[in-house]
């Protein structure tokens, strides 16, 4: 074959739409849309017809991706028809985006705590009545005054009004106080307030001592000195020294008091430490005097105890002076002789009402028939005490 064949034979190719580079053809090979309909390779079938230029003509960039709205986007590449341009081809079409699944709220925890635990104490204490608060006085190592309302009962559930229990309840916060006075002695009883051994007692059990014992029911004896009187209202607050786990007595509230009440006394008459009387409250707010010199308990060094006091426009055990204060007191037909002065007066609850500080009794120049309680006796409230608490502490007033 001469070159003037050959060449005739290469236009003829060139003729039939058959070029050395297929992409000198009009669209041929160009990447399409998804759209578009598959076609053959070039080698799978010669010759190759043109695209059809009606159709749009192909991106000059792939689709940019979309950014992923869940946790995660998922694409997929699909092969598209016509020829490839050497990278595999094909267009990409993003899928919808799988939707997160909605996160459960958070539950919400119950409160624990502190809160939670003293809520917890307090249900506990009122369901339990008085004897926590001492409880809790000894596990937080405080001395505060135990205090009650009179609907608190100290005694266990149940034996509220017996004396047996009342009686075996409170008699370890009841104390004989003996004062050394400069013409003799001095006997009479006292009240524990705080576990260190603050007691209160009369203050002419106390008034004019030269030195004070006190000894409560077990027998355990200690010094005590004075901190604070108040003679206007009869009171004296002392301290047993270097006393510690004493059982204080719980003070109740002696407004809530009425006549009828069943009351129970503790003291020491005539020295008999932890002596029990019972009775009710036979009165209320009798106006009560009494002496308040200088020398109160000496008034009763040396003629047996007796404490003179003046009710109802008489004078009772003795002559009161000249110097002399009334206040309100309890009256009661609970057996009170001399040496409770100082004692406890209890509520059926086992609740402190009253401080007994005023009782007839026979003159000592009386017929044997006469002698003894004649049942007319006399308590401070307690209220009265608790409001005077503060100014005892801080060393009270003589006048």
């Amino acid at each position: 074959m001469d070159e003037r064949q050959a060449s005739l034979m290469t236009e003829s190719f060139r003729r039939s739409g058959e070029y050395e580079n297929p992409y000198q053809a009009p669209y041929e090979g160009a990447r399409q849309h998804a759209s578009s309909p598959a076609s053959a390779s070039p080698e799978a079938s010669s010759p190759v017809s043109p695209v059809n230029p009606e159709w749009p003509p192909p991106p000059a960039h792939r689709p940019a991706a979309q950014a992923p709205v869940g946790p995660a986007a998922v694409w997929q590449t699909q092969a598209v028809g016509g020829a490839g341009d050497g990278d595999g081809g094909g267009g990409t079409a993003p899928l919808p985006p799988v939707a997160a699944e909605p996160t459960p709220p958070a539950r919400r925890k119950r409160a624990r705590g502190p809160f939670a635990l003293l809520a917890a104490v307090a249900v506990v204490a009122a369901a339990i009545g008085g004897g926590t608060a001492y409880g809790i006085q000894e596990l937080t190592g405080t001395n505060t005054v135990v205090s009650s309302s009179t609907t608190t009962s100290v005694v266990p559930t149940g034996k509220t009004g017996d004396v047996a229990t009342i009686a075996a309840t409170v008699s370890p916060s009841v104390v004989e106080v003996s004062a050394t006075l400069s013409n003799g002695t001095s006997t009479g009883s006292g009240v524990i307030i705080t576990g260190d051994g603050e007691i209160v007692t009369n203050n002419h059990v106390v008034s004019g001592a030269n030195s004070i014992k006190v000894t409560t029911s077990d027998g355990t004896s200690y010094t005590a000195k004075v901190v604070g009187t108040d003679s206007k209202k009869d009171l004296a607050l002392i301290k047993a020294v270097n006393a510690s786990g004493l059982k204080p007595a719980t003070l109740g509230n002696s407004d809530g008091v009425k006549v009828g009440d069943t009351v129970v006394a503790i003291g020491s008459p005539e020295g008999l430490t932890g002596t029990v009387t019972s009775g009710i409250v036979s009165a209320l707010h009798r106006d009560v005097t009494v002496s308040t010199g200088e020398n109160q308990g000496q008034q009763q060094g040396g003629g047996g105890g007796d404490w003179p006091f003046q009710f109802g426009g008489r004078q009772f055990n003795g002559d009161t002076g000249s110097s002399t204060t009334t206040y309100k007191a309890l009256q009661t037909d609970a057996s009170l002789n001399p040496g409770n002065s100082g004692g406890a007066l209890i509520d059926a609850g086992g609740n402190i009402i009253g401080i007994n500080s005023a009782m007839y009794s026979a003159a000592a120049n009386s017929s044997s028939a006469d002698a003894g309680s004649v049942g007319l006796g006399f308590a401070i409230p307690i209220n009265t005490v608790k409001a005077d608490l503060a100014a005892l502490r801080a060393g009270g007033s003589t006048g």
